[in-house]
């Protein structure tokens, strides 16, 4: 695969300057006076713009997906068909961890019957836990991407080309669901009632 240096190098760093900007709305920036589905959808475009163009072929959420959610009770019933900020911060949630996580393990980590004031809770440690991985991801692929972005500071984790680069992501991906998933299996368990931590992986 050939790969254009400078190209690569630029979008990285567009990349990395719209990231370190870019915030999920804090709880109070939410809207709480009743919106119908299509202005939510709208909203959530908005909110989880952190993709790169090219890649938005689909919609971040669709209205079927949410009438699921809400189905499934993964998230709250709408009051009387309007949606207000608990259920736009369940959708927040929901959304940006669908990236790396199915429904069934997003439903484990959100836990379900929560009051508003527990919800809030709930959203603010992930909104700030979400800058943190941000920030964090962006450090990373600074160090990933020494060479082509021209970085004196090498370290065992830099890559020699864009294709490299792309493995790494991928296989560091991987890696972060895998252990995401491994850790919500284990709510509930000690060693007690499953055996060893060793049979277990």
């Amino acid at each position: 695969m050939g790969y254009d240096k400078a190209l690569i190098a630029g979008k990285l760093r567009r990349w990395e300057k719209f990231l370190e900007k870019y915030r999920l709305p804090d709880w109070e920036e939410i809207p709480d006076f009743g919106l119908y589905m299509e202005q939510v959808i709208e909203l959530l475009k908005q909110y989880l713009d952190y993709m790169p163009p090219e890649l938005k072929d689909e919609q971040p959420i669709t209205a079927a997906a949410i009438n699921n959610y809400v189905r499934t009770r993964i998230m709250p019933q709408p009051r009387k068909k309007k949606y207000y900020r608990v259920h736009l911060a369940y959708l927040i949630m929901i959304c940006s961890l669908k990236q790396s996580l199915s429904i069934a393990m997003i439903s484990r980590m959100i836990p379900q019957g929560l009051s508003e004031e527990e919800v809030q809770k709930l959203y603010e440690s992930y909104v700030q836990r979400h800058r943190h991985a941000a920030n964090y991801f962006v450090q990373q692929v600074r160090l990933s991407a020494a060479a082509i972005l021209d970085h004196q500071d090498r370290t065992e984790l830099a890559v020699s080309n864009t294709s490299e680069l792309i493995a790494s992501a991928a296989i560091v991906g991987g890696f972060a669901r895998l252990l995401a998933e491994k850790l919500l299996l284990l709510e509930g368990h000690d060693l007690s009632n499953g055996g060893s931590i060793e049979a277990r992986n």
